[in-house]
C-alpha cells in the first residue's frame, strides 16, 4: 500500500512543536494589542491582478506565484504575501472612511510561494505581520520597526542586527533608476537573466542580485544617497534620529532594497547574525509603499508594514538556545478500572472539563498500570480512579501526584475537592519581590 507524504517544500507542524507556535502567536497579539493594532484576516487566494502588476520586476511576481484558474476565464493567484491582500481590503472596505487614520492591522497566516526548498524557506510558510495605512511620518516609520523589534526581543532573541536604507521620493528614485541604467548597460550582456530582466523593469532591484554581486559593475555601482532631494533626505534623517531615541541599534545599508517593487522610502531588514541561520538569516523586513491605495482605487494614502516569517523566526530562536512553551500538564486524569465504572469517568471527566479543569480520560479498557503510566506522561497533577468497590458506596479515589497525597471523596464533591487543592496551590505561589512577601504564604 503506498504511503503518503506532505508535498515537497511543506511541513506537518505537529503537536509535539505547536506549544511553541502558540507561544510566538501569544507575544505577537499581546504586543499588537499594546500598539493598538487590529487583525485582519483575508482570502488565501485573490484576483491575481492585486499581486502581478504593471511591469513588476520581483522574483515572487514573476517566477514564484502559484497562479490557476477555475472557469478558463479568471485567473486566481493563492497570497504570495499578504500586504497587497490588506490594502485591497482597506480600499475595498473603505476603512479609510472610518476616521482616526492611520489603520493599524496585523495578521498571521499561511502564504504560498513556489520556489526552491531549503533550511528556513518553505513553499507553504506563515508570515506575521503588520500594515499602517494612511499617515506618512518619520516616527510611524520608526514605531512600526520599533514594534517588529520589541517583539523578536521579547521572545529571546538577542544576536540581531537592525538594517536601514531609504529608496527616496519619486523623484529621487527616478533619477537613481535612470543612473543606474546607464552604469549596467554596459556590463549587462555579462549578467544572469534576471539582472537583464530587472533593467528593464526596475533598475533598483538588480542591487538585490545573488549572483551577479561580486562583479566590478556592482561595486562601482551608483549609491541613492547621492540622487535623495533634499525631502527624502531629511525624511531618513528623521527616521535614524528616531531609532537613535529610542535605543534601537541600527546599521545604514545602502544596497538594501526589499524583494517587492512597490516600497519607497524607508526599508528595512533586522537580520540574526547567528551562524546557524546561514544566507536566510532575515528574521522580519518590510518598509513604507507610496501609490499602492491608489493602485487598488483608493485615495492617495502612504502605508508601512513589515512580515516576519514564523518559521524562520523558530529557527533563530532555536540557533540561540531560546525555549519556547511550558510543557503540557493536564490538571486531572481519570482512570476507569472496570467496565461498570466506565460511564461514570465520563461523567466525571465532562464535569471537570466544566469546570474548567483540562481532564482525560481512557477509553481502550487498559489495566491500572497502563493507565497510571498515561497519568505520568501527560504529566496530570491528579488521578481521580474509579473503581468498582469504591462506587459501590459512591466513592471515588484523587490521588495528588506531587504529594502523594490520597483522598476518598463522594463522586458529586469531586470538583469541589479539586477547587480546594487547586486554591491552595494559588494560596503558596509568590509573587512578592525581594522576599518581603505580603500573600500571607508559606513565607510566613
Amino acid at each position: 500500500m503506498k504511503q503518503f507524504q506532505n508535498p515537497r517544500g511543506t511541513n506537518d507542524i505537529l503537536p509535539k512543536d505547536i506549544k511553541k507556535w502558540h507561544a510566538i502567536e501569544d507575544v505577537i497579539r499581546q504586543f499588537c494589542m499594546l500598539y493598538d493594532y487590529e487583525e485582519i484576516r483575508t482570502p488565501m487566494f485573490e484576483d491575481t491582478a492585486v499581486f502581478k502588476r504593471e511591469n513588476d520586476s520581483s522574483d515572487v511576481v514573476n517566477k514564484e506565484m502559484y497562479t490557476f484558474s477555475i472557469n478558463g476565464k479568471d485567473s486566481l493567484t493563492l497570497r504570495p504575501e499578504m500586504t497587497a491582500s490588506v490594502v485591497r481590503s482597506f480600499v475595498q472596505h473603505k476603512m479609510f472612511g472610518e476616521g482616526d487614520l492611520p489603520k493599524k492591522l496585523y495578521y498571521v497566516g499561511p502564504m504560498f510561494r513556489y520556489e526552491r526548498p531549503q533550511k528556513g524557506r518553505q513553499r507553504i510558510f506563515h508570515q506575521f505581520g503588520v500594515e499602517v495605512i494612511g499617515a506618512k511620518n518619520p516616527y510611524l516609520d520608526v514605531e512600526t520597526i520599533a514594534l517588529g523589534y520589541s517583539i523578536v526581543s521579547a521572545l529571546g532573541m538577542s544576536e540581531l542586527k537592525v538594517l536601514v536604507n531609504t529608496l527616496g521620493d519619486n523623484e529621487s528614485r527616478e533619477a537613481y533608476r535612470k543612473a543606474l541604467k546607464e552604469h549596467f548597460e554596459k556590463d549587462i550582456d555579462n549578467m544572469c537573466a534576471d539582472c537583464k530582466r530587472r533593467l528593464q523593469q526596475n533598475p533598483l532591484r538588480l542591487l538585490d542580485c545573488k549572483i551577479d554581486a561580486n562583479r566590478e559593475s556592482m561595486k562601482t555601482a551608483p549609491r541613492i544617497e547621492d540622487y535623495l532631494t533634499e525631502e527624502s533626505k531629511a525624511y531618513f534623517e528623521a527616521v535614524c534620529e528616531g531609532l537613535d531615541g529610542l535605543g534601537i541599534p541600527y546599521e545604514i545599508e545602502d544596497r538594501l532594497v526589499r524583494g517587492l517593487d512597490y516600497y519607497t522610502d524607508t526599508v528595512f531588514e533586522v537580520v540574526s547574525t547567528n551562524k546557524e541561520m546561514g544566507s536566510q538569516s532575515t528574521v522580519f523586513g518590510g518598509g513604507r509603499y507610496d501609490g499602492l491605495v491608489e493602485y487598488f482605487g483608493g485615495p492617495e494614502l502612504s502605508g508601512i508594514g513589515f512580515a516576519m516569517g514564523m518559521e524562520r523566526l523558530l529557527i533563530a530562536l532555536e540557533g540561540e538556545g531560546v525555549e519556547l512553551g511550558e510543557e503540557k500538564t493536564l490538571d486531572a486524569y481519570v482512570l476507569s478500572l472496570s467496565p461498570n465504572t466506565s460511564f461514570t469517568a465520563l461523567q466525571l471527566v465532562t464535569e471537570l472539563r466544566a469546570a474548567g479543569y483540562t481532564s482525560e480520560r481512557d477509553y481502550l479498557d487498559r489495566s491500572f498500570k497502563a493507565q497510571f503510566k498515561s497519568v505520568e506522561r501527560k504529566n496530570a497533577k491528579v488521578a481521580v480512579i474509579v473503581g468498582e468497590k469504591d462506587l459501590i458506596e459512591g466513592n471515588v479515589t484523587v490521588k495528588v501526584i506531587e504529594s502523594q497525597e490520597n483522598f476518598t471523596v463522594p463522586v458529586n464533591q469531586v470538583v469541589d475537592l479539586m477547587d480546594e487543592l487547586f486554591q491552595s496551590e494559588d494560596e503558596h505561589e509568590c509573587h512578592c519581590e525581594d522576599g518581603n512577601c505580603e500573600c500571607h504564604s508559606h513565607h510566613e
